[in-house]
């Protein structure tokens, strides 16, 4: 299953993620994105995005005001949608209109197997290689991996810090999965002082020695966090 928490207010960039993107809003043009791979439900915190889903044949559910993070906000969706605790949930964010179908499903992929090893505490996302000019972006997300591909640090600063010259940095892709269980395990975990500083909910679990599975993936995919990114978004859909 794959759940999109979508709340209207935005410091930033108000009512995002209605914003019209060739003609669609772009919450539906995410949850259009990802349809063909299995059932999508909009997390929501307010009635005009469940009107606007409803408009567009989008599944919705209305979700508390006071979620904390897009992460809680599915969470509650999934208890609300009472499916099995062995079920996987993707949480794609409403702002990856171009989010592609073979990375979800690289993360699916890489869930499964999680499952099959029986592991206690599942939770997943996706990276990408990305270059020296990128990786200081501060709205883009880097990530440092063990050897066994598991995060061991995100960070908006470019890490690790490049004294030899030779560092290598990866881009965090904003797409997360886990089983249901996992899910609400990790909603249930104590807030941690490295989440708030950073303003990185998945930062949580590794503060709290939970392990997220990193998955390498091929995207030229963008999320929209800016007004030059929604100019360029715009640009896309209608060429």
């Amino acid at each position: 299953m794959i759940i999109i928490p979508a709340r209207l207010a935005s410091t930033r960039f108000p009512e995002k993620v209605l914003t019209d993107i060739g003609g669609v809003p772009m919450v539906v043009r995410t949850a259009q994105a990802v349809s063909a791979i299995d059932r999508v439900v909009v997390a929501t915190d307010d009635e005009k995005i469940m009107l606007t889903c409803k408009a567009h044949g989008i599944e919705a559910r209305m979700t508390s005001l006071t979620h904390k993070s897009g992460t809680d906000r599915i969470n509650e969706c999934a208890q609300l949608l009472d499916i099995p605790d062995d079920e996987l949930i993707i949480n794609v964010q409403a702002d990856e209109p171009f989010i592609e179908i073979s990375v979800v499903r690289a993360l699916i992929e890489r869930l499964d197997k999680l499952k099959n090893e029986n592991a206690e505490f599942i939770m997943g996302s996706c990276f990408n290689a990305i270059n020296n000019e990128a990786a200081q972006d501060p709205n883009l997300v880097k990530v440092v991996l063990d050897d066994a591909q598991n995060a061991i640090y995100f960070s908006r600063s470019p890490i690790p810090f490049n004294r030899s010259g030779e560092a290598t940095y990866f881009g965090h892709i904003g797409i997360y999965g886990f089983t249901k269980k996992s899910l609400f395990e990790f909603c249930n975990l104590a807030d941690a002082p490295i989440e708030d500083i950073e303003k990185l909910e998945q930062l949580r679990a590794i503060y709290h020695q939970k392990k997220i599975s990193m998955v390498k993936v091929s995207s030229t995919g963008f999320g929209i966090d800016t007004e030059d990114d929604l100019k360029r978004a715009v640009e896309i859909f209608l060429r």
